[in-house]
């Protein structure tokens, strides 16, 4: 449906300014991304999302399934996104500097996209593929990290989980205002990734 064209001159039947944004499934995914990321998970709706983009609640529903749906799709991006971040800031960099660049990366990725993040954190459902595949991906950009470190199988997933845990705390406690001295939080963080680095064992590179 066209708006009503507001320019005195005919437009001959056509206006650019009277059509609507298409809508897509990127779309309605962009959508609930900036409404997670700037008022938190807990407030994404149908309803707001398709506020956001102008059009009716049933409309949604030809792109997701449903708010569970929405909520996958999220998820998804939210992986996507991060495992662009790690490594996009791992490139030409190795060993310590490597564990340090990707740990900020994803340290600066949930601030940046609260939403996403909350979103992506959760393991995948067991059958979902595509998640299961992305999440194997971001899996693979830490564990290129650690093969300086000369670890793999059980203890690699134990680093992985730590590394995680490590960051995820940070991150809570940060965003919560957990942190009152006036001390460089930045600087924090760097001294607790590189605890954690010494406690690798690292063996060279």
């Amino acid at each position: 449906m066209r708006r009503s064209c507001r320019l005195r001159q005919g437009c001959g039947g056509w206006c650019p300014v009277a059509r609507k944004r298409t809508l897509d499934a990127a779309a309605v995914v962009r959508a609930a991304a900036e409404i997670a990321d700037a008022d938190g998970l807990d407030q994404l709706t149908l309803a707001r999302v398709a506020e956001r983009l102008d059009v009716r609640v049933p409309s949604l529903y030809n792109h997701v399934d449903g708010l569970p749906g929405l909520r996958r799709a999220l998820s998804l991006a939210g992986v996507r996104a991060s495992i662009d971040a790690m490594r996009r800031a791992t490139v030409g960099v190795s060993g310590d500097a490597a564990m340090l660049a990707l740990a900020r990366a994803y340290r600066a990725f949930a601030q940046d996209h609260p939403g996403q993040y909350a979103a992506s954190v959760r393991a995948p459902t067991p059958g979902d593929d595509a998640l299961q595949g992305a999440s194997e991906e971001l899996l693979g950009v830490v564990l290129a990290v650690l093969a300086s470190y000369q670890l793999s199988g059980d203890a690699a997933t134990h680093a992985i989980r730590g590394l995680r845990s490590i960051i995820h705390g940070f991150v809570s406690l940060e965003s919560a205002g957990g942190f009152g001295l006036p001390l460089a939080l930045d600087e924090s963080f760097d001294r607790l990734v590189g605890t954690f680095i010494a406690g690798l064992g690292h063996k060279g590179g």
